[in-house]
């Protein structure tokens, strides 16, 4: 059974998909040198893997960082700000604009629902409106509007739809590269089902590993953590989760403690002196689902039927009270009564779309206060296992490893594939990293398991 467009619109509506856009990463974009690739040299007990695709979402100029956050002194209004609609011309859709959900594949479907039912207030069958964005809120968005009789077109800047969502199928892996959201809280069984009843394959991602210098240990007790936390969502004043955990006497550099601070930075993209403990969200609990089959039909199909160009970034979009013009980086210029603006919160920090006339005061303030985190992840194959640990999700406590999280996918699918997740400033610094450096770093992480 196919996975159909109205599969995607019923989970839109009823806000399912709560899937980290922090395990979202483009397709890998190597750049050529006029001298030969040095191969990267594994430390001792770490194999060479036979393959690798890397994330580099922090200098994407399509995305320009992994997920927003919500930053220390910062309202979680300036979501709701965001998404208001400029002159019922402009309208703002994406996980940045979504209050309940942000940061999450739920919050960017979420809010191409909830913009299509806004921007259809004003706008009338037969209406032409132009959609900046194929991920899922553009999608989404996009669908809904066609069924309801708008002339639907969208501007995708990339050579393929999905923004943010990405599964790449390559004949020398052996499982799709999610390259994309993928990972499934326990909880999220509506999304679950409806994945099941079509073409995706879901596994379970069973027992976590805490890998200290010395070896295994204990579980890290996350309660104090989050009874910290906890206090400090009730203070008169926001606080970063670091100061929370400082007046709760808990030491952030305390090995125990920071290593569950990477976890919450992997799944946010803030380090933790960045990240409001008022609208931090709860470290993940239970064992995640993954999903092991192709995720792009999610797209695809909710474009069934609704023109689309692809390598089309958009410049500029004028506005008035007549209509909408949107120019494009080739310099064509189209026309429209209306727009939906779904480009991440970093292309419009950079202001890689200029707006004429400016945004209003509003928008431009929620744009500058809300941040973007940096997460980005690493794909490893060998022919052969070089690991003997049968948990799914292994964490590094007091070691000083680039990659502290690391996801063994061997159990769920007997395949010798590890992926690796980091966030933060530490992520930014991966990003900056060439090839070998990268993989170099990421086998030198794994020498702890060995």
């Amino acid at each position: 059974m196919r996975i159909t467009r109205r599969t995607l619109l019923l989970g839109a509506g009823a806000g399912v998909a709560s899937v980290l856009l922090a395990s979202c990463t483009p397709e890998p974009t190597p750049t050529p040198t006029p001298t030969r690739t040095r191969e990267p040299e594994p430390p001792p007990g770490v194999p060479a893997p036979a393959g690798s695709i890397r994330s580099t979402w922090t200098t994407d100029p399509f995305a320009l960082g992994a997920a927003s956050f919500t930053p220390v002194g910062v309202l979680a209004g300036n979501r709701l700000a965001l998404g208001e609609s400029v002159d019922d011309r402009v309208f703002f859709a994406g996980e940045a604009t979504d209050e309940d959900a942000p940061g999450t594949v739920r919050g960017a479907i979420s809010s191409g629902a909830r913009v299509a039912e806004e921007l259809m207030i004003p706008a009338s069958s037969g209406e032409r409106v132009a959609v900046v964005g194929a991920g899922l809120a553009g999608a989404t968005a996009a669908a809904l509007l066609a069924e309801r009789g708008i002339e639907v077109t969208v501007f995708e800047a990339r050579d393929r739809v999905g923004g943010r969502v990405y599964s790449r199928v390559d004949d020398s892996w052996p499982v799709p590269v999610q390259l994309g959201a993928w990972l499934f809280g326990e909880d999220e069984t509506e999304v679950l089902d409806r994945l099941t009843s079509g073409d995706v394959g879901i596994v379970d991602l069973a027992g976590e590993l805490w890998r200290g210098p010395d070896g295994d240990i204990d579980p890290v007790d996350p309660q104090p953590f989050a009874a910290a936390i906890t206090v400090a969502q009730a203070a008169p004043e926001d606080s970063s989760v670091a100061d929370a955990l400082t007046a709760a006497g808990i030491d952030p550099a305390d090995p125990a403690t920071a290593a569950l601070l990477a976890i919450l930075v992997a799944r946010t993209g803030a380090d933790a002196d960045r990240l409001s403990s008022w609208f931090a969200p709860p470290l993940p609990s239970g064992e995640p689902k993954a999903a092991r089959d192709s995720l792009t039909p999610f797209v695809e199909h909710a474009l069934d039927g609704v023109q689309v160009g692809l390598s089309s970034p958009v410049a500029l979009i004028a506005y008035d009270d007549t209509g909408v013009s949107v120019r494009l980086a080739t310099g064509e210029a189209l026309s429209f009564d209306r727009v939906v603006v779904t480009a991440p919160l970093g292309v419009l920090q950079d202001r890689s779309i200029e707006f004429d006339p400016p945004l209003p005061f509003s928008h431009r303030g929620a744009i500058s206060a809300l941040g973007m985190g940096a997460i980005e992840t690493v794909w490893l194959r060998w022919d052969e296992p070089f690991w003997e640990n049968e948990e799914a999700i292994w964490h590094a406590v007091g070691a000083d490893v680039a990659i502290p999280t690391w996801i063994n996918l061997r159990p769920a699918t007997g395949e010798n594939v590890l992926v690796g997740i980091v966030g933060g400033a530490a992520a930014a610094e991966f990003a900056e990293l060439d090839e070998e450096a990268a993989v170099e770093a990421a086998l030198a992480a794994l020498s702890l398991y060995v």
